[in-house]
């Protein structure tokens, strides 16, 4: 993490930034981690191309990798927006999605996109993890 990243004990960037990109994967601010748009990959980075469905349970995955690297879960999210190429997959798409998300309480939004480019979907989302409490 560079100084940039960092602007405090509870503000910094989590993750690996593209250089090419001007934003990191997820930011936490306080008990509040918010995770940029994200597409379906792998664990070495790569986009995956599927259906529907294998990319929508790939995105939740994705996001499940950044944020467990503050010790959150997919069940700690509480909101997430969807972004899809095509409305049309729908209806698919949320039953990959309740698979995928489990018995996590969250707020949705979902809407179609036309700037998601090379994959189906992108989402975005907000989880609330309290910090550690420090020991004075």
């Amino acid at each position: 993490m560079t100084d940039r990243a960092k602007r405090s004990p509870t503000h910094y960037a989590i993750g690996k930034k593209n250089p090419n990109l001007p934003f990191h994967p997820a930011v936490r601010a306080g008990d509040f981690i918010f995770v940029s748009g994200q597409v379906p990959k792998d664990e070495n980075n790569d986009v995956i191309s599927g259906t529907i469905e294998e990319e929508t349970l790939a995105t939740l995955k994705t996001i499940e990798r950044i944020i467990a690297q503050e010790g959150a879960t997919l069940s700690d999210i509480v909101r997430i927006t969807t972004y899809l190429e095509d409305t049309r997959d729908f209806g698919r798409y949320n039953k990959a999605f309740l698979q995928g998300i489990g018995d996590a309480v969250l707020a949705r939004t979902t809407v179609e996109a036309k700037a998601v480019i090379n994959t189906k979907i992108e989402m975005e989302a907000i989880v609330y993890k309290p910090l550690p409490k420090t020991q004075d």
